[in-house]
């Protein structure tokens, strides 16, 4: 059976994603620092063939990241599809507030760089010679719009650590052309189960379970965000995923 690892998990976008894979046939490996959070998304989904199973760890902690990635493979086997979307804590908001592009410094960058580029440079590293060596694995990166397909001026210090990781995803998935492994981004410009069908949990899980099987696609961005949502802050803002 194969295994997909969502790090980042949460009760709405990782649920939704845990879930389809699932019914595919995937176990699932539920990784955020949050235990409570994961065991209740756990529990939801029980009742299946597909085995689901919590390993807490925070993305910002790599030897905790690559620990959880370990066990997640020494309970499951090997992680086959990699999905990663991390999301802020409130915790995390007040240590690094976000900031308009006027106000950026280089503190107000280093956490987010933290939380979004080297926690999905650490667990790609970890999967990836796996993946090379068995020739076949799925990477697939999760931000928001904002780092790169749209212009969110007020959320600036967020855009620099997600364009880098953005941009580091498009060259792997050009790098990555013949090995049978393939990486793709994703950009969210929608408020999370809170618009129309696009921004749905289950609608966004079904274009990732695509972007696997059809494995062209070096981005989606998903559009799905009302007339006014600068002003109403929603630009790049993830819902817990």
């Amino acid at each position: 059976m194969s295994t997909i690892a969502i790090v980042g998990a949460g009760p709405q976008l990782g649920r939704a994603i845990a879930r389809r894979f699932a019914t595919e046939g995937f176990d699932v490996a539920l990784v955020s620092r949050n235990r409570t959070t994961l065991e209740a998304v756990a529990d939801s989904l029980s009742g299946g063939s597909s085995r689901v199973e919590v390993f807490p760890a925070d993305v910002t902690d790599r030897p905790a990241l690559h620990a959880a990635l370990s066990a997640v493979e020494d309970r499951l086997g090997p992680i086959d599809v990699l999905e990663y979307s991390p999301a802020p804590s409130v915790e995390d908001l007040r240590r690094a507030p976000i900031v308009e592009a006027t106000k950026v410094t280089v503190d107000s960058v280093l956490a987010q760089l933290d939380l979004y580029l080297l926690g999905g440079v650490a667990a790609v590293e970890h999967v990836l010679p796996g993946m090379l060596a068995r020739g076949s694995g799925t990477v697939l990166v999760t931000s928001g719009a904002g780092s790169g397909p749209m212009i969110v001026p007020h959320v600036a210090n967020v855009q620099i650590a997600t364009a880098g990781m953005r941009n580091w995803i498009l060259n792997l998935h050009e790098a990555l052309s013949g090995t049978g492994v393939y990486a793709a981004h994703v950009a969210i410009a929608a408020y999370i189960g809170q618009g129309g069908h696009d921004s749905q949990p289950q609608t966004i899980a079904d274009a990732y379970w695509r972007l696997h099987n059809e494995r062209t696609e070096a981005e989606l961005v998903i559009r799905d965000l009302p007339d006014n949502y600068a002003e109403l802050g929603l630009a790049d803002k993830f819902v817990e995923s």
